[in-house]
């Protein structure tokens, strides 16, 4: 295939955010589609093979408008923008990017920024059940987080009740020291740190003392009806079945609830079925429950953090396809042999 040389427009003021920090950016897009990006004050020059340099002006192009809309260009947008692009799914980025949720206290937007992440906000919007399931990374709690401090602010609910169950990540503790509240806060901290960000300390602990914000952990539930509330479950995937059960129907008039929960990553005993996947086979198919599931491309962490999501799902591919004896937990929690 010959080689071409096409030329793009970047506004001065928009070079350094579209090219990254020591170019990084476009030395990205330069191995990852063998051309040549030169810049001759704000007119970008791609040279190389036609289909690459087609597809690296087309990934500019909607880089620079992400920019001009005031988007920081992460690296994260960058590898998503290549894989988009490589899947023939061009401005896709920019449909996303008009999804606005809300401001964090210091100002800056939330917003999905995969499509992933963009399905999981309509399921919300459009269902009074939804689950959230995917890899570290993937904003479930936090989008869920965003979303129920907009409904607050709003007005559509009454009051915000997060919890998740208090199951150490692989570890045991022990007693820990002070009150109850001081005991229970370490599970929750999670949760606290996006309160923190999306809606500010001091209005998040004046909401906490009305008792319009609520965070507590799952064994709380038991006994309640929840009406007109946001109600997130975090790290669903450490309940039991009877857990589950008993949480979903807390679930009063005017309520939404999202449960949020990687199957991958379950602190369960040994033996002990995870109450995320009994839900998941109960209750497919029941209007008004969505159930959305978000892979490694939708991780918008460290770029690294995917490339560590990716590399243990071809791990555990490749140990499920090589048919040798094992003896660790199935997705359902039960030992295999």
């Amino acid at each position: 295939m010959a080689e071409v040389s096409k030329g793009i427009q970047i506004p001065a003021e928009q070079i350094q955010n579209v090219f990254g920090q020591y170019d990084t950016n476009i030395k990205k897009l330069e191995r990852q589609f063998s051309v040549s990006i030169v810049d001759r004050d704000g007119s970008i020059r791609v040279s190389g093979k036609e289909e690459a340099v087609r597809r690296v002006v087309a990934i500019l192009e909607e880089l620079t408008e992400l920019s001009l809309r005031g988007n920081a260009i992460e690296e994260q947008r960058v590898d998503y923008a290549i894989a988009m692009n490589m899947e023939e799914k061009d401005e896709v980025l920019l449909e996303i990017d008009k999804d606005f949720i809300c401001h964090t206290v210091s100002g800056k937007p939330v917003k999905p920024k995969t499509l992933g992440q963009k399905q999981y906000i309509d399921a919300i919007r459009n269902n009074m059940v939804v689950f959230g399931l995917g890899p570290a990374g993937t904003g479930k709690t936090y989008l869920a987080m965003a979303m129920a401090i907009t409904a607050f602010k709003n007005q559509e609910v009454e009051r915000i009740i997060l919890t998740r169950p208090a199951i150490e990540a692989g570890e045991k503790l022990g007693f820990l020291p002070g009150d109850l509240q001081s005991k229970v806060d370490p599970y929750l901290r999670p949760l606290y740190d996006a309160l923190y960000q999306i809606m500010g300390a001091e209005t998040f602990m004046k909401n906490m003392e009305k008792g319009l914000i609520e965070v507590a952990p799952l064994a709380y539930m038991r006994g309640r009806t929840l009406d007109n509330a946001y109600i997130i479950l975090d790290e669903a995937q450490n309940t039991t079945p009877a857990q589950m059960k008993m949480f979903l129907t807390r679930i009063g008039f005017g309520s939404k609830v999202i449960v949020t929960g990687d199957a991958s990553q379950k602190d369960l005993a040994a033996g002990v079925q995870s109450g995320l996947d009994v839900a998941g086979k109960v209750l497919r198919g029941i209007e008004g429950i969505a159930f959305c599931n978000m892979t490694s491309k939708d991780v918008v962490r460290h770029p690294l953090v995917q490339k560590i999501v990716k590399a243990y799902e071809n791990y555990e591919a490749k140990e499920s396809n090589s048919g040798k004896p094992k003896n660790r937990k199935t997705a359902y929690g039960k030992k295999e042999k």
